[in-house]
């Protein structure tokens, strides 16, 4: 299966250039969806992309593709690769960057062998992953899999009141292919895993089978906003308190269990925010993760279950909005097979894992066979200025892309 390896100085060249683009005043990297920031990382993804002799298309939701098509090449469902550029705040520079330089350097590599494909190899660098700005995250994929109308997710209000739509148009990035295109025949990302496990147990690749399935909810908890010092603790309707409650539950919980549950509350405001004044208002959201969906649904009815009582009990209101809801993927099999071939081949130890992150791959996983790659995280670190991959590491990730792609290129899917 191996032939050469791909440049690593122009991977990693790439990569750190990347990195640069978009780091604010203090040195931290920002570069939301369709921001200015990251219309200066796309303008110079697609000027890598125009360099490496591939046609460039962006859709309607401002997707990137990088497509390499050879005149001998029939069949159009290209083997994709990709990740996103997009950032959280304060972010590392690996995280979905790393899979999409990757892809255009696994193109790049494969050109210069002189290999004539059997079908098209595309590079595809997805719109708002991280889902900061603008939600749900993973929103370019979700909406190129079909599984979120293209005019609804334009409309989408972002944090800072502006209109995807409207941002994409401003910064050159509303693209006329309808998504879907082109649709692929498989699809691989590779990407740092973002955890801990691989570096903890010394092993150089993560071959992904699973993917968690992943809910998110905004609760809002109501209560009356009264003087700390004079009301009594059994007379308030303390919405901080209850609040509370639901945190140490979904810890206590999930810490509890013998299963691999997570659950996290990420965000949360109390209003008035006075120091003297008991909260009238709790405003939080609660991230529940699980590769079983099973599981995951026993979790978010306990959750439920929960907040009916502590309404009850605290004599608070509560409402409850459901934001994203992802159910767990199983990845292709027969790519998960060719990536631990791969490994071996090239004397590198390989596990099967399952991932706690959601990517783009869970969305393209719903219309092709789909399949993930993992290179170790330092401390298991990422979005954070501190998120690190060993350069071997990063370049045996990248090699490993390539021996499969080289295949899958040339022999297609295994029956």
């Amino acid at each position: 299966m191996t032939g050469q390896s791909i440049d690593a100085a122009r991977l990693l060249g790439r990569i750190r250039t990347l990195g640069e683009i978009g780091q604010d005043a203090d040195g931290r990297l920002i570069r939301l969806a369709a921001s200015d920031t990251e219309k200066l990382g796309r303008d110079r993804f697609v000027a890598w992309i125009e360099g490496a002799g591939l046609q460039v298309a962006v859709d309607r939701i401002g997707n990137i593709f990088g497509i390499w098509k050879p005149d001998s090449v029939t069949d159009n469902a290209p083997l994709m690769l990709g990740s996103h550029i997009d950032t959280v705040i304060g972010a590392g520079i690996y995280d979905g960057c790393y899979g999409t330089l990757s892809g255009l350097e696994v193109i790049e590599t494969l050109r210069a062998e002189g290999l004539t494909p059997s079908r098209p190899i595309v590079v595809a660098a997805f719109t708002n992953e991280e889902g900061v700005r603008y939600a749900p995250d993973m929103m370019g994929s979700l909406v190129y899999a079909g599984g979120l109308d293209v005019d609804t997710a334009l409309a989408t209000i972002g944090t800072d009141g502006t209109i995807l739509g409207d941002e994409l148009e401003r910064i050159g990035y509303a693209g006329e292919h309808q998504p879907g295109f082109p649709r692929p025949h498989a699809y691989i990302e590779l990407h740092i895993e973002q955890g801990p496990v691989l570096e903890r147990e010394g092993i150089r690749l993560g071959a992904v089978e699973h993917l968690q399935g992943i809910s998110w909810q905004k609760v809002v908890i109501t209560g009356d906003a009264n003087h700390a010092g004079t009301t009594p603790i059994s007379m308030r309707r303390d919405a901080g308190h209850a609040a509370a409650r639901v945190v140490t539950f979904l810890r206590d919980r999930a810490q509890a269990s013998n299963t691999p549950t997570v659950a996290t509350v990420g965000c949360m405001r109390f209003e008035p925010d006075v120091i003297n004044v008991i909260p009238s208002r709790a405003t939080f959201t609660v991230d529940l993760r699980d590769p079983d969906e099973e599981r995951l649904r026993e979790e978010e009815a306990a959750l439920a279950t929960l907040l009916d009582r502590l309404s009850a009990e605290e004599q608070v209101g509560v409402s409850v909005e459901r934001l994203a809801r992802f159910e767990p993927v199983k990845f292709d099999q027969n790519i998960v097979r060719l990536i631990e071939e791969a490994a071996r081949e090239r004397g590198l130890a390989c596990r099967r894992m399952t991932s706690g992150a959601g990517h783009d791959a869970q969305m393209i996983a719903r219309i092709a066979p789909s399949a993930m790659i993992f290179v170790p995280s330092i401390g298991g670190i990422s979005h954070n200025p501190k998120e690190y991959t060993d350069d071997e590491d990063l370049v045996a990730g990248a090699n490993i892309l390539l021996d499969v792609v080289r295949r899958l290129a040339t022999e297609g899917l295994p029956a």
